[in-house]
């Protein structure tokens, strides 16, 4: 059941009940030409039923009227009760809690991943990111594969990614990275346009079937575009003509798990930028034991195998080889 569904069956009960409150005043009034308070005392004593009466005799209209009326009260008392009864003895006030729960998480998320699907490319996504240890959320509209993610307790949203509304529940608006891995071109396309309207910073990575769709996807909005058939294709075929190069590099983890990894790590302003101010003074300094096998500057330009005198500038990026714990040090050093 959803979130908002017991609310709104209470409400609606509320409403009912404020009816019947309605309709006995209306009623004792036209019928017996009773003032306000009389009519709304005698709607009282006849919707709870204790027996008591005005001490007046109600005419014959006014007996039908009442009957009904206490008739239509009950229904209303046990429709209300049905509502409770079953959140205390079904189960759906604790389903209820948990989704409560889960819904604020993701409103106090920011600069997470959002997944949209949790199909085999989905589910690896996932993996992943649990690697890296980034927040993320996924949305999926099969409820089997809701259940796997509650049991796993990962956050979700059990909806159409299509809609915009559910981008919104996913906290669209604080998210980083979006990554949408549907079956369909055509609906990738759709979050993809939905996801650049809500949050035209966000990094979208979109999944693609038909080479044709990989342009489209781009113009929509996506940043990169994969297609799982031509990389498995492609790798394949590399284990053929380089099999040694490509077990060397599929020994080395980018999942933050294994013995040697190769991370990218952010340069935000260096605080020790009187004394650090390269590469080279970084290792002098601090001896990390990081190799770094490649670097971005603030403008977007690549540099394989950089130098010593490589400058550290505010919004760059260093790729390097390394133990998780060697990693996780000068990670520490370069965004304190």
């Amino acid at each position: 059941m959803k979130l908002r569904s017991f609310f709104s069956r209470i409400y609606l009960a509320i409403f009912f009940l404020c009816l019947v409150f309605f309709v006995g005043i209306l009623g004792f009034h036209l019928i017996e030409d009773y003032e306000f308070v009389d009519a709304f005392y005698m709607t009282v004593i006849t919707v709870s039923t204790v027996g008591l009466s005005m001490g007046e005799p109600l005419s014959q209209e006014g007996r039908l009227f009442t009957s009904f009326l206490i008739i239509f009260s009950i229904s209303i008392y046990a429709y209300a009760i049905s509502i409770l009864t079953s959140y205390f003895i079904d189960g759906e006030l604790k389903s209820f809690l948990k989704a409560y729960k889960v819904e604020k998480q993701i409103n106090n998320l920011s600069g997470h991943t959002i997944i949209c699907g949790y199909g085999r490319n989905g589910k690896e996504a996932v993996r992943k990111l649990q690697a890296h240890k980034r927040p993320f959320v996924v949305i999926e509209s099969n409820p089997h594969r809701i259940a796997k993610l509650k049991e796993n307790e990962i956050l979700c949203v059990e909806d159409d990614a299509t809609f915009d509304s559910t981008l919104e529940k996913a906290n669209i608006q604080s998210a980083q990275a979006l990554i949408t891995t549907l079956p369909k071109d055509a609906d990738n396309v759709f979050i993809v346009l939905s996801a650049r309207e809500q949050n035209s910073k966000l990094t979208i990575i979109s999944r693609a079937s038909e080479q044709k769709s990989d342009s489209k996807l781009k113009k929509a909005g996506a940043d990169n575009v994969i297609m799982p058939d031509k990389v498995g294709g492609s790798h394949m075929a590399s284990l053929v003509i380089t099999p040694d190069v490509v077990e060397f590099l599929d020994n080395i983890s980018v999942e933050g798990t294994g013995d040697i990894n190769l991370e990218e790590l952010s340069v935000s302003d260096f605080p020790d930028h009187t004394v650090v101010r390269t590469l080279g003074d970084l290792e002098t300094r601090y001896k990390t034991g990081c190799t770094v096998i490649g670097f971005k500057s603030n403008s977007g330009e690549y540099i394989v195998n950089p130098g010593a005198d490589t400058l550290l500038e505010a919004n760059s990026k260093l790729f390097v080889l390394g133990k998780r714990e060697q990693i996780y040090s000068l990670n520490e050093l370069l965004n304190l």
